[in-house]
């Protein structure tokens, strides 16, 4: 399926859980802080922005904050949360949509750069951050580590969340370097919704090569959005690129 089948209406309605998950403030108010210092008192662009997650926090603490985003429905979603006016949002494709004006930050968070299936559109995904930024300018990406080594012979999946009503897991084509997670959620019946999302997993170091390509060099890289270490046991990462 396209990206923009997969985020149709029922998944925009299901996408917001104020206070979990995502949307928890553990986890929602570091990457908010973070990337409002990183801003400073320049604009950001947020490619793949969905139902304003990240934006409308980021916009309520003074950061002018634009979109791009392929899913009309979610875009609907987010405009019952603010404005065009307060958060202006363009509809496309955020390896080639472009916004007016110049910013001092953009960035891309939850892995959504995975959501473009083959190489050549994650590294055009960085030539348009490029292109939207002032000299000096920063291109934030959150992204998880595939964990291959859980992957023993002859297996194909792996399972990386599981709590009740809610089993999570990914299946790997490790020759095409593509996963696609499955959300499974049930109740006490026999019957489960399932929710799955196409992906291309990206190495770091593949992803700082597609940021020399279009001229970044890595300025920082930590675990999460509060600043760990990231080391080799990391299931993620949340990588600074500053444009030269």
């Amino acid at each position: 399926m396209r990206q923009d089948e997969i985020w149709d209406g029922e998944a925009a309605r299901r996408y917001d859980t104020p206070g979990t998950g995502m949307f928890a403030p553990e986890v929602l108010g570091p990457t908010v802080d973070r990337l409002a210092a990183l801003a400073g008192t320049g604009r950001a662009l947020e490619f793949a922005i969905g139902t304003g997650r990240v934006a409308v926090p980021l916009a309520a603490r003074g950061v002018p904050v634009s979109g791009i985003e392929l899913s009309v429905p979610m875009v609907e979603q987010l405009r019952t949360k603010v404005d065009a006016a307060t958060v202006p949002v363009v509809v496309g494709d955020m390896a080639g949509a472009t916004v007016p004006g110049e910013f001092s930050l953009v960035y891309l968070v939850y892995n959504t750069i995975a959501n473009l299936l083959d190489q050549d559109q994650q590294v055009a995904c960085f030539r348009n951050a490029a292109r939207h930024l002032g000299p000096g300018g920063r291109f934030v990406i959150e992204l998880w580590v595939p964990e291959l080594r859980k992957l023993p012979p002859g297996q194909q999946a792996t399972v990386w969340h599981t709590e009740a009503g809610y089993i999570g897991l990914d299946t790997y084509d490790v020759l095409r370097q593509r996963v696609v997670s499955h959300h499974f959620h049930f109740g006490d019946g026999r019957e489960a919704r399932v929710f799955r999302t196409p992906h291309r997993y990206i190495w770091p170091s593949e992803l700082d090569l597609m940021g020399q390509l279009a001229g970044f060099t890595l300025e920082s890289r930590h675990a999460d959005w509060a600043g760990a270490e990231f080391t080799e046991e990391s299931r993620s990462h949340v990588s600074v690129y500053r444009l030269a």
